[in-house]
């Protein structure tokens, strides 16, 4: 497929990201099909050039884009698929989806587990739409969407095991505030980018607890080392864990003011309730998912997730979180 073929890539989710990713792809004038579920949201893109639920400061170029409510129209007119739903919506988002996806080149830039079959998006697209793995790639940070839309210089990590399909989606994403790194480390690129979510929502509880700059640092590096071993009992490859893809991507998402994670876990440390954190925020915080299943996932594996573990305790065992961090923090090194 050559560059710049027309109706050849689709973008699947309204959110931040997917705005950020349409806008990158149609920078040099690309053409894209653009998948919403909201009627609304499409119908007012149509008619004022940008989404007004997300990022709406980006004026959207109509004249190579395609904006739809129905999947299928937008799957079957691209050869480039690209899913920015969250994890917890991502089935019921193809469930309407007829036109089969294992005929598709496939990346994921959802940063969670699909709910109910404990899986990375990568292995349920290959499990539950037969998709080759030779044709899944991962899009990952770090980037945050907020940034993509002032325009300020913004690094993502393309993983797919066939080089040649990260080649091809770089190709699309040609912009001068963009810079692409491409990776073979599909397996180790996804699971960084679930467990960041996590470690983003413990720096933020310990900083809504009223813990300072110094103890995050420790925090972090500490979950650098819990990242690293979880990533090498999944899939034990030779990897970099303190390149961009995985420490990167985990540094922006524990300090950054635009992190919905790092937001979300500082409102549960000022005492905000999960119920009342949801009602206030708009956008989905997927580490708060990610937390429920990756402890089913450890279960498979022999491998030490103090971190994870204390997140869980206050996420879903209804802890007092200054108890459970206060003893975290005691385990640290």
């Amino acid at each position: 497929m050559s560059e710049g073929t027309a109706s050849k890539i689709s973008v699947v989710g309204g959110g931040s990201m997917a705005t950020a990713l349409v806008k990158i792809f149609t920078e040099k004038k690309n053409h894209v099909s653009w998948w919403m579920r909201d009627g609304e949201s499409v119908n007012h893109i149509k008619q004022y050039h940008n989404n007004p639920r997300y990022l709406s400061s980006v004026d959207l170029n109509l004249n190579c884009l395609h904006v739809s409510t129905d999947i299928n129209e937008v799957v079957e007119a691209s050869d480039i698929v690209v899913l920015v739903v969250p994890s917890a919506f991502l089935k019921d988002s193809l469930a309407n989806l007829s036109v089969p996806l294992k005929n598709k080149i496939v990346f994921s830039s959802i940063k969670g587990i699909v709910p109910g079959d404990n899986m990375i998006v990568g292995e349920y697209l290959y499990q539950r739409h037969g998709v080759p793995y030779e044709q899944i790639g991962v899009i990952a940070g770090p980037c945050h969407a907020e940034e993509v839309a002032l325009e300020r210089l913004s690094f993502l990590t393309l993983a797919c095991a066939d080089m040649g399909n990260a080649r091809l989606l770089q190709s699309y994403m040609k912009a001068d505030y963009i810079i692409t790194r491409l990776s073979d480390d599909i397996y180790g690129t996804e699971y960084a980018a679930v467990l960041k979510n996590i470690y983003a929502l413990a720096s933020g509880i310990y900083h809504g607890l009223g813990y300072g700059d110094n103890f995050q640092a420790v925090l972090v590096s500490n979950s650098v080392r819990e990242m690293k071993r979880f990533i090498r009992a999944v899939h034990p490859i030779k990897r970099d864990i303190n390149s961009t893809a995985y420490l990167g991507d985990l540094l922006v998402t524990a300090y950054s003011q635009f992190s919905r994670n790092r937001t979300f876990g500082t409102m549960l440390g000022k005492g905000y309730t999960i119920n009342s954190i949801m009602m206030e925020m708009n956008m989905v915080a997927e580490g708060y998912y990610a937390t429920g299943l990756v402890k089913n996932i450890k279960k498979a594996y022999d491998v030490k997730l103090p971190i994870c573990q204390a997140v869980y305790k206050v996420l879903y065992e209804d802890k007092n979180p200054r108890k459970v961090m206060a003893k975290l923090a005691e385990r640290l090194k």
